[in-house]
């Protein structure tokens, strides 16, 4: 367990305080670092990918590997493969507490798989085989799968480019709320999410 000099983790806290994206209250903000220097073996050290993943398994139940390397790329704010302290903290912000547009935006960045700023049917067509095909027995769904990305199409596409804007995007989920995961799950359910936020008021935690 790394050992964190209190000055160190109240100055980090302050920082983080001062964000605007941050959701979370000083206590937390400290366990959180305090979890994360736990983890990697200091406050200054960086979190990998592979020790990022274990954590979204075994605190939010998520097996995607897909979609655990997108929430990893969301998290990653400067794309150098490795988390620190603070973008722990600020993905955690927006993962467990953030408002409908800070969800939006982040659900659109994991869907939005190599980054181009759309959503294409080829990326709906992955994100959504990997999905059903847990969930299903049958050996060949592909046609299934293009005819429920033709539906999505129809259905959030509203400026009919054959793809998803970050308005389209926007737009369709301000309308029903249940598409804000219409292509895997990538935001903790509500019981795992209290769960794990309950764990920064106690006095020891997972990590």
């Amino acid at each position: 367990m790394s050992v964190i000099k209190r000055q160190d983790l109240a100055k980090c806290s302050e920082k983080l305080l001062k964000r605007k994206e941050c959701k979370f209250e000083k206590q937390e903000i400290e366990k959180l670092i305090t979890m994360f220097a736990n983890i990697t073996g200091g406050l200054n050290n960086k979190l990998d990918r592979t020790k990022f993943r274990d954590i979204l398994h075994i605190s939010f139940n998520m097996t995607d590997d897909i979609l655990m390397d997108r929430v990893f790329r969301a998290f990653d704010q400067d794309s150098d493969n490795y988390l620190t302290h603070e973008e722990w903290v600020l993905g955690l912000s927006t993962f467990l507490k953030g408002a409908q547009d800070d969800k939006i935006k982040y659900c659109f960045i994991v869907y939005d798989l190599n980054g181009d700023g759309w959503i294409s049917r080829e990326e709906m067509f992955q994100l959504l085989k990997t999905s059903i095909l847990k969930h299903s027995s049958e050996e060949d769904q592909d046609e299934n799968i293009k005819e429920l990305v033709e539906l999505i199409l129809k259905k959030m596409d509203h400026d009919h480019d054959s793809r998803l804007s970050m308005s389209d995007f926007k737009q369709a989920v301000e309308a029903e709320i249940l598409l804000l995961e219409a292509f895997g799950p990538c935001l903790p359910s509500p019981k795992l999410r209290d769960a794990f936020l309950q764990e920064l008021t106690q006095e020891q935690g997972k990590f």
